[in-house]
């Protein structure tokens, strides 16, 4: 059992995320609710949804908890903001990393925000789902998603009146998972985010237009690609990726591990050779190949970053993006990222801030309590 002692601690760092967003709420009632609901997706609920959290907040009906989400009392990008700075305060750190992915949400019917046929990484095929696209920063303290938009695909952005019913602005145009990263980029760099990296898999690795804003924005980066992705290879010339770390001789090849895994290290084989042209900022660009001990597979990265980096910079980068999904899991099975029951488009981006924000908690009450030796928490009635 845990000692009365360190609950009011968990307490306290509750009542100071609460104190960091409630300037965001220009009236109580909105307020209370919306930190009730933050308490409920902490709680140790089997599902946490409108009529859970509304039953563990003693309510006997749902409706305000769900009106709440769609309050005009409060701005969800405001508090968006909090959170990030929250995260940042307690674990920021100038060798950080962003990393960009996206998640899906399966849906049941038609009428949810965004939602439609599509693949889902999470379910590994195509599903009827919305999908996420998400930003997370991570540190040695600790890793928090901090970052979110949600994809409104070309079948929605057509058509005015279906996006009219789900309440999605007029002003919301169709944008690539890359060009939403990019959005999400920009404000972390506005607001002073510390930061080395950023990292991201090869759906964003492959888009040239992220990469060359991230080049013309010096942002280093390290980024999955297709082993077919072609690259200069001197002066008008290209090769794939998978052509130029096959004419690596095998000594160049190094054995590191690209961080810790809930096994253990992770540990892969791993070279690189120089992208021949010129890049912005006089920096450098690589091919990076991680290839796996047992079966010999080989994935590829593009790099970009300052000259004079070393190999186990970019290892520890490419390592950094399973921090995001870590991110992930914590925010679904701790604190019902994905257990929302909402359509409205309004609705989805206030349930995923609450969401990050009661996860942020999490991860900055469990590194704090790492750094004295205390157990960590978990979601508590």
């Amino acid at each position: 059992m845990l000692g009365g002692e360190v609950v009011a601690e968990w307490q306290a760092g509750l009542d100071d995320l609460f104190a960091l967003i409630a300037g965001r709420f220009s009236r109580v009632e909105p307020r209370r609710l919306a930190f009730a609901y933050v308490r409920g997706l902490l709680a140790a609920l089997e599902r946490r949804n409108g009529w859970t959290i509304a039953e563990h907040a003693g309510r006997r009906s749902p409706n305000a908890v769900q009106e709440m989400l769609y309050s005009p009392c409060w701005d969800p990008h405001l508090v968006r903001d909090d959170v990030r700075d929250y995260v940042v305060e307690h674990l920021g750190d100038p060798d950080g990393v962003l990393i960009g992915d996206d998640t899906g949400f399966v849906k049941k019917g038609v009428r949810s925000a965004g939602v439609q046929r599509q693949y889902s990484g999470t379910a590994g095929k195509v599903e009827n789902c919305q999908i996420g696209t998400f930003l997370a920063y991570a540190s040695a303290k600790g890793r928090a998603l901090i970052d979110r938009e949600l994809y409104v695909p070309k079948s929605w952005t057509e058509d005015p009146q279906r996006c009219a019913k789900a309440a999605v602005p007029d002003d919301v145009e169709f944008a690539t998972k890359p060009q939403q990263a990019q959005v999400m980029l920009e404000r972390a760099v506005a607001a002073g985010v510390p930061f080395a990296w950023f990292t991201a898999d090869e759906a964003f690795g492959q888009n040239p237009g992220l990469r060359e804003w991230l080049e013309q924005q010096d942002i280093a980066y390290v980024m999955a690609t297709r082993n077919d992705d072609e690259v200069p290879a001197g002066l008008h010339t290209t090769r794939t990726v998978k052509d130029m770390i096959a004419t690596i001789r095998s000594g160049a090849w190094q054995r590191l591990s690209c961080g810790d895994g809930a096994h253990g290290p992770r540990v892969y084989d791993w070279a690189w050779t120089p992208i021949r042209t010129t890049f912005p900022h006089g920096r450098r660009g690589w091919v990076l190949a991680r290839r796996t001990i047992s079966t010999g597979e080989i994935a590829y990265y593009r790099c970009f970053g300052p000259r004079g980096t070393r190999l186990r910079t970019l290892v520890r980068t490419a390592g950094a993006r399973w921090a995001i999904e870590e991110s992930f899991q914590t925010a679904k099975n701790e604190v019902g990222l994905d257990q929302y029951q909402v359509r409205r488009y309004d609705a989805w981006y206030a349930h995923i801030t609450l969401a990050m924000a009661a996860a942020a908690f999490l991860v900055v009450t469990r590194a704090t309590e790492s750094g004295k030796g205390a157990p960590a928490p978990a979601a508590a009635s």
